[in-house]
């Protein structure tokens, strides 16, 4: 290459010369050559210190530019930053270092940090990784603690890196020298992981500038949640339905009331669908998933078909936003199913331990999770905490006339109405002080229609949803009102499980009433029967209610404090059974005016 002449002025008074030198810096042999022959043409007219000169250059240009090269600099073919590599010799060859055992490799492949994110959410920190394998560039995030151990970096390996357990702690001294030489350089950003409203930022994901740093299992759930299609083809159809479909209305004014539970300090809540098929079950839970994000099934939409860990790290990834799970009879047991409500409407996870001898950050949520399926999500053993938390809709008629128009038009067009309806939030009610207003007002109507709190707070909670998306995006003059929803609320009766109990023991002895008559030839005696009582013995009380799933104790005590058993010490009477005198649950037959059990007909005079 050649130079132009310059004099000793041009060296001491001037940064001519060492732009020149500083334009190859992209090409490490050209960059070398031009040092040197630049340091000669110092050298003819008095300037002996040209490379210090130019070495106190670098390092200005390098703070100015942020990423350009400082001393020894990264070299990578098409690299996304340019970084000061320290003693590193870092090249297409690889990454590799000399000690005084001799040259050591990091790695055989080009990497390097390019970003550093900062989660807002509890201030951990995180790299994001790029590294070329052949002739394409790939990128990971990793946490801190994984890239500072020998042992943890290991499970790079799986994403590509060539990482193994003989240059592992090389590349842990690499990437930390990286890090830590270049630390203006490598941008730090705010990041999350997990969707929802961030105090101080906004909403995940509609937050500019506000990266993804959760799980790379969840990547694809977060994507999912875009714009995609025309806006107004989802618009016309959601008119449509919501002049033509209660249930539709319901779908989505449930799907927009989730991110309405943690402003106005409520607990999360099921939304169940059920019926039989055809009836458009899944098509309803695509129209609430097109609210938001993608809802093709495992895209936004999930299933049954997954651990209870599964279901609530998904709960505490969502956050805010609705978890949309489908088809409830691919499930495993009613009770387990049961623990599972019990645990995702609590809105907090399981805490657990981790290999470093610690324990993890707590999974928590607050949202409104939408389900579907064939049968009820509760039993007639189910607590009353989880029936509480449900909002039961029977289709018993099809949820749309055309399924196939709706599943087309959402799967084409979705992802908007969510962030209009954020975005409406955040300009005109920031505080949700409307929000609040209209909470308590349903609330006050809904709690006088016999039902329980959590109940007419669940449905409070869509009815007020369901009036802002009218004021935010619909504007047909249709909001739904309590009497609308009053036949999918419970009541007291329904919630409680010593109801249910009660009127199961009943049944259950008006279906097994020879096992008290004076036969010697009963196979086996369950107790006596008068006019007055149902002398039931202990043991076969406790047994009838431990295969239907009650507590015996709690039921006792309940049947104890509203009159409607006989009892001398604790919840039993002695009776005199066959010769014996044992303990039995005294069971008054006319509690209150109820209708005695020798008044239910016999099976064999059943009419059905």
């Amino acid at each position: 290459m050649e130079f132009r002449e310059y004099t000793k002025e041009d060296f001491l008074t001037s940064p001519e010369p060492f732009e020149v030198v500083y334009r190859h810096r992209d090409n490490g042999f050209e960059f070398t050559q031009a040092i040197e022959q630049m340091a000669c043409v110092a050298q003819s007219v008095g300037v002996r210190n040209f490379k210090t000169l130019f070495k106190e250059y670098c390092k200005v240009m390098g703070v100015r530019g942020r990423g350009n090269t400082i001393k020894n600099a990264t070299n990578f073919s098409g690299q996304p930053i340019e970084l000061d590599c320290g003693n590193w010799i870092a090249d297409d060859d690889g990454i590799r270092v000399e000690t005084e055992m001799g040259e050591m490799l990091a790695c055989i492949h080009p990497i390097l940090p390019t970003k550093r994110l900062v989660n807002i959410d509890n201030n951990t920190e995180k790299l994001k990784i790029e590294y070329k394998k052949g002739n394409f560039w790939r990128s990971l995030v990793e946490s801190k603690r994984t890239l500072a151990s020998a042992s943890q970096i290991l499970d790079l390996a799986e994403r590509g890196v060539a990482v193994n357990s003989e240059n592992a702690r090389m590349l842990v001294r690499y990437l930390h020298d990286a890090e830590n030489l270049n630390y203006e350089r490598i941008e730090e950003v705010s990041s999350i992981g997990r969707l929802g409203w961030v105090k101080g930022y906004g909403f995940s994901p509609y937050v500019e500038h506000l990266e993804f740093d959760g799980d790379v299992s969840c990547k694809n759930f977060f994507d999912s949640v875009k714009q995609v299609g025309d806006f107004t083809k989802w618009f016309e159809m959601a008119l449509d339905i919501r002049k033509n479909s209660l249930y539709g209305r319901i779908l989505i004014a449930a799907s927009l009331s989730s991110v309405l539970v943690q402003p106005l300090n409520c607990l999360p809540f099921f939304v169940h669908f059920w019926g039989g098929t055809e009836a458009g079950k899944t098509v309803g839970l695509m129209l609430a998933a097109s609210v938001w994000a993608d809802p093709r099934p495992g895209r936004y939409i999930q299933t049954f078909n997954s651990t209870a860990v599964g279901k609530e790290r998904s709960a505490a990834f969502v956050y805010n936003m609705p978890l949309i799970m489908d088809e409830l009879q691919i499930s495993s047991s009613r009770e387990s199913f049961d623990q599972e409500i019990y645990k995702l409407s609590e809105g907090v996870g399981k805490t657990r331990g981790n290999k470093a001898g610690g324990v993890d950050e707590t999974p928590t949520w607050c949202n409104c999770i939408l389900t579907n399926g064939e049968m009820p999500i509760t039993g007639v053993s189910s607590g009353g905490g989880a029936v509480n938390r449900i909002i039961e809709v029977e289709c018993t008629t099809a949820l749309f006339a055309d399924p196939k128009h709706v599943a087309d038009t959402c799967l084409q067009n979705f992802g908007f109405a969510g962030r209009y309806f954020v975005e409406w939030i955040e300009r005109n009610d920031p505080s949700f002080t409307t929000a609040a207003q209209l909470y308590k007002i349903y609330s006050k109507d809904l709690e006088q229609m016999d039902t329980t709190g959590k109940q007419s707070m669940a449905m409070a909670l869509i009815l007020a949803a369901d009036f802002l998306a009218e004021q935010a995006i619909f504007h047909d003059g249709l909001a739904l009102k309590p009497q609308d929803v009053k036949p999918f609320l419970k009541s007291k009766k329904d919630v409680s499980v010593n109801e249910r109990a009660y009127e199961y023991i009943r049944e259950t002895l008006a279906a097994n009433k020879k096992k008290f008559d004076d036969d010697d030839d009963i196979m086996e005696c369950w107790g006596m029967v008068d006019d007055t009582y149902f002398y039931v013995i202990k043991s076969r009380f406790e047994k009838i209610c431990v295969e239907a799933g009650y507590s015996a104790k709690s039921l006792l005590s309940w049947m104890k404090q509203t009159g409607k058993i006989e009892v001398s010490k604790g919840y039993t009477k002695t009776k005199r059974i066959n010769g014996e005198a044992v303990s039995c649950v005294w069971i008054i037959k006319d509690p209150n005016g109820q209708m005695q059990l020798e008044d239910i007909p016999d099976s064999e005079e059943c009419p059905f």
